[in-house]
């Protein structure tokens, strides 16, 4: 009986926390299959001071726990907490101690005003008293920087009383800033802070760099670059520009704060922080365009400006500034850092002073080059996702050429007669083949010699889950290309694709929840996208198609209820995937808003058909609009009932479930077709064609699974949906939309054809998943199309649910996964599926295994149930028989029927189907 792992909901780390309640969780395991928990105790404590105790509460739950201390926490202090649990035995264990630190949970959320002039307004004046009360609870820091637009490097040299025994630092620069103490990193974050509306909210970040700490001065540094905040064209790429060749900056200075705060182990408590005492000087990065392409100049670098008994004397002081508007909020999600290393597997000369190099996986990245050369050489990094025929760059579509011209890095080098290393300070895309241009591989030419290029994966921090393989490797290929698509695109937030936009287009949160959900642990990245609608929303209640808003849209590219739905559909995906309600309450009155703005754009008594209905089929022209934004409404105002229920708000329960009804009710009058004319079955028809009535896959899937479809016509809409697709040839006639439906319907119990999924996938032509695989791709493309501008968008990869959910067989039933379905897949042609999913109780494991079987209809399926959890095994037949065997014992027993219950354990079932 074991504690094995506790968290706390939405926080990727806990080093500045600035709420006074959030809710934790946490794992078991127990050996014996029927010991359950009963009871638990929740304790925080700060030193030796008891800050919150729930005293031993007779439950089950082990999720969505909530810690509300009466007085709050305090500012800027360290907290320990542990939970004890209980078994029906009498069995008591506790779990190791976690901590949290908290920055100010009961301030204005703003640094004090720095008056520019302190001889007609000082700080002592009236007008400032107020600011400048309740010092331990309130930010102390100011904004300082240079006044300037272009990177610069910030620095202070600290002397500590005697040696601290924690030293954490908060700290926040915009656009983004990388933080060194000692001339370390201060943690293995990239692109700190997160993105976000800066008018509205400017995130800051906590490290604990205790560890770096030593005796006498200390140095610590910051690197700050433009990002989004302050965006810089330069002579390059940038796409938020406007038709008219500008762009939104949200600021135009570059700025950075920070509070060291040195804690002591007699309690005593010290605080550094950013003022015009700092120094600051131009960084030797002179371009930091976030689009891939900086200027760095070796030459101007300040070799230890970073590390103690550096000679700044002739650095300015630096300037104190306004800042940004936004109010601080803590990085929540998890920080963005590097993964896997990419050893280039192909390099060639293409032409003189010209080399290649294929990284063999498309992928967000950000290169190191190493190279050598005399001072003031200058070479060029350039990315594509695509090679022409002469092996150099190139950009497919004929609209986006300026990639092939725009987008680059120039590093000019100091020539000190060692090897310079290079990489992106605060830029990155994605790209599987680098281009070296002014550069060669040896010394003949006189121009710098690279000796070596590696790339490095960038994506968010947050854990990966586990994986899914088949005995079939085309399968296994296309789960390959959606799995680095995914991670290519999760950061601060869902971004579409991290090459051309970098956008938080809304419709992939919802749209990929199922299907991320199983490759990392997204509540904190999902969490902060909530807090990102709720700064996006405009007065009228409308959510725009992305959030941040970086590039204002238009008309439907603007209001588009699948984009902005996410403000209702995240909450309930949050509950089902992680078991948490914990944004309900901040998400609430956002989610009402929307919908009774969307109310306003009800046709014909309650469809919704303004938006982009079914994009990407045919490109982008519209279909399937009435169909699939009315669901969607439909489902939000479900959404939304049942947190109107969870948060005990009865009348509004009433209001949405009898608003739901209404909708259900003009969804059929107008789009189900019952007369039995056309066909002889019942069907859903789309709006597309006044007039006329068709019968399409995409229609009846997205009316079954959003649950419009009446009970007495489930049968024919299934009829309707099978004869679609066997009359398309199984062919993929789905935008991004309408395919996650095809998807999960096709894996319905009652429809169950894994033949159309896969002939779906391996059509010859587009679209076809494996068109793309057999032309050499790595990822996934933005449209079905062979000269695609994007290679890295992950909008059409809501294939690689049904991988988990059908071909593993696994999918959660209750919240968090506390009931789960593991469906062995014996229909399917794979002889060998195995996965394994990290789920919010623990791991779940299975292995599918028929080879050699004579009988196709016998398996050995090997599975783990987490402690805490129920699986549902769900067999083909009521005359299906399963042998049980629970390891590691040796007795079996068997069993009989369709459904069977599985309690937490390792097991080894012999099926027959």
């Amino acid at each position: 009986m074991e504690v094995t792992f506790c968290g706390i909901h939405g926080f990727g780390e806990a080093i500045g926390i600035d709420v006074d309640q959030f809710r934790v969780f946490w794992k078991l395991s127990f050996t014996d299959e029927h010991a359950r928990q009963v009871a638990y105790r929740l304790v925080v404590s700060e030193k030796k001071s008891l800050c919150f105790d729930s005293g031993r509460m007779e439950s089950c739950e082990q999720r969505n726990i909530l810690c509300k201390p009466h007085e709050g926490f305090k500012s800027t202090t360290l907290y320990n907490w542990t939970v004890t649990v209980w078994d029906q035995h009498g069995n008591a264990a506790t779990s190791s101690v976690n901590e949290f630190y908290t920055s100010y949970p009961r301030c204005s959320r703003l640094l004090p005003p720095y008056s520019m002039n302190q001889t007609y307004m000082p700080h002592s004046s009236l007008i400032f008293r107020t600011w400048f009360e309740d010092e331990a609870n309130r930010w102390k820091a100011v904004w300082i920087g240079d006044g300037g637009d272009k990177p610069i490097y910030l620095r202070r040299n600290i002397t500590f009383q005697r040696k601290p025994s924690r030293v954490i630092v908060l700290a926040s620069g915009l656009g983004h800033f990388n933080l060194t103490v000692n001339g370390k990193p201060a943690s293995p974050h990239v692109l700190d802070p997160g993105w976000t509306n800066y008018h509205r909210t400017v995130q800051f970040v906590g490290y604990d760099v205790t560890d770096h700490i030593c005796d006498g001065e200390n140095a610590v540094g910051a690197h700050v670059g433009n990002g989004f905040y302050a965006g810089d064209k330069g002579d390059r790429f940038f796409w938020p520009m406007y038709e008219d060749n500008t762009y939104v900056r949200y600021g135009n200075e570059l700025c950075f704060f920070a509070e060291i705060h040195a804690h002591y182990e007699d309690g005593a408590h010290e605080c550094v922080i950013s003022d015009p005492t700092w120094k600051v000087r131009k960084s030797a990065t002179t371009l930091a365009n976030i689009y891939a392409s900086e200027n760095h100049d070796r030459r101007a670098y300040p070799i230890g400006w970073d590390a103690p008994g550096f000679d700044d004397a002739d650095w300015q002081l630096a300037k104190p500034l306004t800042g940004p508007r936004g109010k601080l909020r803590y990085q929540s999600q998890h920080p963005v850092v590097l993964h896997d290393t990419f050893v280039p597997v192909h390099q060639q000369v293409v032409k003189p002073g010209v080399i290649m190099y294929d990284l063999g996986q498309n992928a967000s990245i950000m290169v190191q080059v190493v190279v050598s050369g005399r001072a003031g050489a200058e070479y060029r990094v350039k990315y594509s996702e695509t090679i022409g025929e002469d092996g150099l760059v190139f950009m497919p579509d004929p609209l986006f050429k300026e990639f092939e011209t725009s987008v680059y890095s120039k590093v000019t080098l100091s020539g000190h007669g060692e090897q310079e290393v290079w990489t992106p300070d605060f830029s990155f895309t994605s790209a599987r083949y680098i281009q070296i241009e002014g550069a060669s591989l040896d010394a003949k030419d006189g121009l710098p010699i690279v000796h070596s290029l590696t790339a490095r994966h960038i994506s968010s921090g947050t854990p990966q889950l586990g994986f899914v393989r088949t005995d079939k490797e085309d399968v296994n290929a296309l789960i390959n290309a959606c799995h680095w698509t995914f991670s290519s695109n999760i950061f601060s937030y869902h971004t579409d694709c991290p090459q051309i936009e970098k956008f938080g287009w809304l419709e992939v949160t919802s749209l990929l929840f199922p299907s991320t959900q199983y490759v990392r642990d997204m509540e904190a990245v999902y969490s902060k996208i909530l807090d990102d609608i709720i700064d996006t929303q405009e007065p009228s209640g409308l959510v725009p198609t992305m959030a941040p808003l970086i590039r204002y849209m238009c008309g439907p590219m603007h209001d588009t209820i699948t984009w902005g739905g996410a403000v209702c559909l995240l909450p309930a995906l949050i509950k089902h995937y992680y078991g948490s309600t914990g944004v309900f309450r901040k998400i609430y009155r956002p989610c009402v808003q929307y919908l009774e703005y969307m109310e306003s754009r009800e046709r014909v008594g309650g469809l919704i058909e303004h938006g982009l209905g079914d994009w990407g089929y045919s490109i982008a022209y519209g279909n399937h609009q009435a169909n699939i934004e009315t669901a969607i409404y439909y489902q939000c105002l479900r959404n939304v009932a049942m947190m109107a229920k969870e948060l005990g708000l009865a009348n509004d329960e009433a209001r949405f479930n009898s608003w739901a009804e209404r909708i259900y009710m003009v969804y059929n009058r107008q789009l189900l077709i019952t007369d039995k004319e056309t066909f002889p079955y019942a069907f859903y028809t789309s709006r597309d064609v006044p007039g006329t009535r068709d019968r399409t896959m995409v229609a009846q899937a997205v009316a079954l699974q959003h649950g419009l479809v009446p009970p007495q016509y489930r049968a024919d809409v299934i009829k309707a949906f099978v004869a679609a697709a066997e009359e398309s040839g199984h062919v993929m006639r789905a935008g991004e939309i309408g395919l996650k439906y095809l998807w999960n319907t096709l894996a319905d119990q009652d429809v169950d054809r894994p033949d159309i999924v896969l002939n779906m996938m391996r059509q010859e032509e587009h679209p076809s998943y494996m068109r793309f695989l057999r032309r050499g791709e790595t990822s996934l493309l933005e449209f079905w199309q062979d000269n695609c501008r994007s290679k890295c968008h992950d909008m059409l990869g809501t294939i690689y649910e049904w991988f988990y959910d059908y071909a593993l067989g696994v999918k959660p039933l209750s919240d968090g996964y506390r009931t789960w379905r593991l469906r062995p897949c014996f229909k399917a042609e794979f002889d060998y599926v195995e996965g394994k999913i990290e789920s919010p109780y623990g791991l779940i494991s299975v292995r599918f295994d028929r080879r050699g079987k004579q009988d196709a209809m016998r398996a050995v399926v090997h599975v783990s149930v987490p402690t805490g959890t129920v699986c549902e095994l769900i067999l083909p037949n009521e005359s299906s028989e399963v042998e049980i065997q629970r390891e590691p014992a040796k007795e079996t027993r068997t069993l009989g029927g369709k459904t069977l219950k599985l309690l937490q354990g390792c097991y080894r079932l012999d099926i027959t189907a």
